[in-house]
């Protein structure tokens, strides 16, 4: 507690010491689980200053964090962890004809990027987490990324830091400036005098030799080039308060060639013959990956590769376009490749590099058992790379272990995921066994441990492996003369941790009486308990989360919905990776105690919307809204709940005794007096509006009633039968959209009928973790389609939410019960939305649209479960502009309405979706499935969106 107070003393504004705070940052994307003292969060350079006075004073050692993406261990520390990210983001300067940036250190890679592109400049290294990774972190790691072929790594793009050690000295280094007078300095090159032969013979032998202290930028051929010496020591010299780094000029042009091998090993082969042509970039990818990818976001994310099961991504740039293009038919006709393609496009190009920037995350999950990091980093000369991946392969086979290589080939530099079974009897000696033998193997080939992620806990303990007594007594002497009292970031580099010490996993066997392992009984998460596949539990589903952070990018693209709240707040907390680091630890049971019922828990579920984005833009596959739904489930079970679980949380239900009184209960919530005390029974925020119910449901109602009066031949629809289900928001809230899909079905074709009884889903009962009522709700929907489905007739869902609930929740839920298990799988294949159907059906045409703008929300559970693509067709098949929005609406159901819960729904909405309303061309129709997203845009906005079947009516309805 001292250095807390020393902290709040010293005015710091941000510092937080909760439970909660310290369970997130207690690990980053490593093994490791290391919990702080506590978390500060500096807002500029004189709180930096004052956070490494206070660890001064008090003795307690500091580590600097950034994006918390490090795979090495080496941004989790046992005292002061000072997160730079959240308020130190600002880049303070460009000068285009120095080609230089200065930034503050938690800087998003990507924001640079951004800023530089203003001038025609970029900031050349790029690792696969650009899009949060800061610049701090970069420089701290030395990390390079896919194009350091090209740009260099991170060491060779510092232009100047200003830094300030641990005995509180401030000093400004770099390229071109003058040596500051300091004794320190003077100390170090004392150091570096005594090991010039030791330098000069065993560091900077090739480009990715990352592993310990990188000396030889000391050297005084070097000029002493203390700014680059600090890249790569991971924070555990000097704290940076201020980079200046160096830009490079973007080529106008890039051509990508794809290149097919038999084996990973054998596209390793074939780098030497690629690097004289001048790649910006040469990646290595197997076919695992790509399968991950594509069971994972379906096949038409993944664009065509040649043949082959190892791949070579091979990036040419430069400003003529015929000059690069005849360098691309050159690599072609040199390589020895199976097959090859060119790719031009710069959409494609950009998915093909999604992938391979997702393959940790992606590796993570290709094996029977999860995949780790640990042996994550290693990197050889380019020249002998076949040859060390053939006997690293030959050492997974050895151990009975499982990997896909991949990483940047270019450069040597190996990426791999490895099935260790750390949580499993003797898994750990195993992991510790099979480390040792992976650093002798990548020493044997005079490789590095690391390449570009830092050696922190995972690789410390193993440098003697790779560097003689000499070097390592260096690198000792060096952390004595700049960090005399281990105060940064200790137990990294010098002085290590051991490599299986601090190592994070499943501790606790029981949660609240209930067992975590067991073969079966969770509610929904039938994926991981599944008794065929040999049981699993809740801990081993929270643990997917390795901490890759594609949930905290500053600037979502390509449509991701996740993380919503997180873009709202910008707090560690309500990110995916946040939530998962909480649950972890509930699981764990040593620092968060309570089990479900721990306030830290729900601290950290509360703001989740449940928008189901994490289940597909997750590379590792957390399912958020899934394990909110169980905690909820095992909470609430048999006690007493929230208000609006009992009125949001079962609205169909209410919907259904309202209808037949409709009007009257309409009437009953525009009273000043009622409404507002209906609103406050409902746990609403009395800034919502209440939804109001259709007088007649759709089946029920007139249109029902006419559907069933008119006059049709039975069989007489050139394209049979299809059954338009009903669901709950549709039958009693929003007819209209269910009315416009009947008329768009009758349009096509079809012979529409409906259920003569309701069939909910029961969604809200799943998000509110009533699952033992959802289970029965929707049980019964799967008995009342399934005849349909059994027979082929197409049943197609009109709520977007809903449909989803058939397409995999009802499974999940149902899994377990022998009568319906079938049942729900096969009405799960035959759910279809209306552009799905629409899209197999040979003779329909789209009305023309040409000329219109479309602003098209897609809703979230549509998005991340069902599919977009589909809609995006039909809507471009009618000729309209279509303007395609990400991230969420705000509303998700219950949750924006709920108390407590209105500002970060309306500042989910400021994200992307009502800007684009707002700066929409006159006469722009906005489309929105989603009842949440119409009734998020009719409160905000006072805007009427439509359902796509009420955008695509041919002719009115008598």
């Amino acid at each position: 507690q001292d250095v807390v107070a020393e902290l709040r003393a010293a005015g710091l504004a941000d510092v937080d010491d909760s439970t909660t705070t310290r369970a997130l940052y207690s690990t980053d994307a490593s093994l490791y689980r290391v919990v702080p003292q506590v978390v500060v969060r500096p807002r500029d350079v004189d709180e930096v200053l004052a956070v490494v006075d206070a660890c001064r004073r008090t003795g307690v050692p500091l580590t600097s964090r950034g994006a918390g993406t490090s795979i090495a261990g080496n941004s989790i520390g046992t005292g002061v962890v000072m997160d730079v990210r959240r308020h130190l983001g600002r880049v303070l300067s460009v000068d285009p004809d120095a080609r230089t940036a200065t930034v503050q250190p938690g800087t998003v890679h990507a924001d640079l990027q951004k800023v530089a592109a203003r001038h025609g400049l970029r900031y050349g290294p790029d690792p696969s987490t650009h899009t949060r990774a800061t610049i701090g972190g970069i420089i701290g790691n030395n990390a390079c990324g896919n194009r350091a072929l090209g740009y260099g790594r991170a060491s060779d793009n510092v232009a100047a830091l200003d830094v300030v050690l641990a005995s509180g000295e401030r000093l400004t280094v770099g390229k071109g400036l003058a040596t500051p007078a300091s004794p320190t300095l003077e100390a170090l090159r004392g150091v570096v005098g005594t090991g010039l032969g030791t330098i000069r013979t065993e560091l900077g032998r090739f480009g990715r030799q990352v592993s310990g202290y990188s000396l030889e930028h000391l050297l005084p051929e070097r000029g002493f080039d203390v700014g680059s010496f600090l890249a790569g020591t991971e924070g555990t010299l000097a704290t940076t308060l201020e980079a200046t780094v160096d830009l490079r000029v973007a080529p106008r042009h890039i051509h990508l060639v794809l290149l097919g091998y038999p084996t990973m090993a054998d596209a390793a082969d074939d780098v030497p013959t690629m690097l004289p042509f001048g790649p910006v970039a040469c990646e290595g990818l197997g076919t695992r990956v790509i399968d991950v990818f594509r069971a994972a976001q379906g096949s038409a994310a993944v664009p065509e590769y040649p043949r082959g099961d190892g791949f070579l991504m091979v990036e040419l740039g430069g400003d003529d376009l015929g000059e690069v293009a005849a360098l691309g038919d050159q690599v072609v006709a040199a390589s020895s490749a199976l097959g090859h393609r060119h790719v031009v496009d710069p959409a494609e190009q950009t998915r093909l590099w999604r992938i391979r920037e997702e393959g940790a995350g992606l590796a993570s999950r290709m094996w029977d058992r999860p995949a780790l990091s640990g042996w994550e980093d290693a990197a050889v000369p380019p020249a002998v790379l076949g040859d060390y991946l053939r006997d690293f392969d030959a050492l997974l086979v050895e151990h009975g272990l499982h990997g896909e290589t991949y990483g940047h080939f270019g450069d040597g530099c190996v990426h791999v995921r490895i099935d260790v079974p750390i949580d499993e009897g003797q898994g750990r000696g195993v992991y510790r066994d099979f480390i040792f033998a992976a650093a002798r193997t990548a020493a044997s080939h005079g490789g590095s441990f690391s390449g570009e992620h830092g050696d922190g806990r995972a690789r410390s303990e193993l440098l003697p492996l790779m560097y003689s007594p000499d070097a390592i007594s260096l690198f000792e002497q060096v952390k004595h003369v700049l960090d005399p009292e281990d105060l940064l970031n200790p137990g990294v580099l010098v002085r290590p941790r051991a490599i299986d010490d601090d190592l994070r996993g499943q501790h606790r066997t029981w949660i609240d009486g209930m067992p975590t392992r067991r073969p079966g009984g969770l509610a929904l998460l039938h994926d991981v308990v599944d008794p065929d596949a040999g049981g699993g539990s809740f801990g081993a589903a929270v643990h997917r989360c390795t901490g890759v952070g594609k949930c905290v990018v500053t600037s979502p693209v390509g449509g991701q919905v996740m993380c919503p709240s997180y873009q709202a707040t910008q707090d560690e907390k309500d990110s995916t990776r946040g939530r998962a680091r909480v649950l972890q630890e509930m699981v764990d049971g040593r620092f968060v105690t309570g089990g479900w019922r721990a306030p830290e828990v729900h601290e950290a579920l509360d703001l989740c919307l449940s928008c189901k984005g994490c289940a597909s833009d997750c590379p590792t596959g957390i399912d958020m809204a899934t394990y909110k739904s169980e905690v909820l489930h095992h909470t609430y079970r048999g006690r007493l709940r929230p208000r609006s679980h009992y009125v949001l949380g079962r609205l169909p239900f209410w919907a259904r005794l309202a209808s037949p009184v409709a009007f009257l209960a309409n009437l009953m919530m525009t009273v000043p007096g009622l409404k507002h005390l209906a609103r406050w029974s409902a746990g609403v925020d009395q800034r919502r509006s209440l939804p109001l119910f259709a007088q007649g449901g759709l089946r029920t109602g007139a249109f029902g009633r006419w559907a069933r009066r008119r006059a049709r031949p039975v069989g007489a629809a050139r394209n049979g039968r299809v059954l338009l289900w009903a669901d709950s928001f549709t039958e009693y809230f929003t007819t209209s959209a269910g009315q416009a899909t009947v008329q768009v079905l009758e349009d096509a074709g079809y012979e529409v009928e409906t259920l003569d009884r309701s069939a909910c889903c029961g969604l809200t009962w799943i998000t509110t973790g009533q699952l033992d009522a959802a289970r029965r709700l929707v049980g019964r929907a799967v008995d009342r389609l399934h005849p349909y489905a059994a027979e082929g007739i197409p049943i197609v869902g009109v709520e977007p939410s809903c449909t989803a609930v058939l397409r995999t929740d009802a499974v999940e839920l149902l899994h377990g019960v022998a009568e319906l298990r079938q049942k729900a799988v096969e009405v799960a294949a035959g759910v279809l939305t209306l552009s799905e159907l629409l899209q197999r059906t040979p003779d329909w045409t789209a009305p023309d649209l040409t000329g219109q703008h479309l602003v098209v929300q897609p809703h979230c559970h549509q998005a991340s479960v069902v599919g977009f693509d589909a809609d995006l067709a039909v809507m471009h098949a009618t000729g309209a502009a279509v303007q395609r929005l990400g991230g969420c609406c705000g509303l998700a159901g219950n949750f924006g309405v709920e108390k407590g819960h209105y500002e970060v729904s309306v500042s989910v909405a400021e994200q992307q979706l009502l800007p684009a309303v707002r700066e929409a061309p006159e006469g722009a129709r906005i489309v929105a499935d989603g009842f949440s997203c119409r009734t998020q845009l009719r409160d905000l906005e006072g805007v009427e969106a439509v359902h796509l079947a009420e955008l695509l009516v041919a002719r009115a309805r008598p």
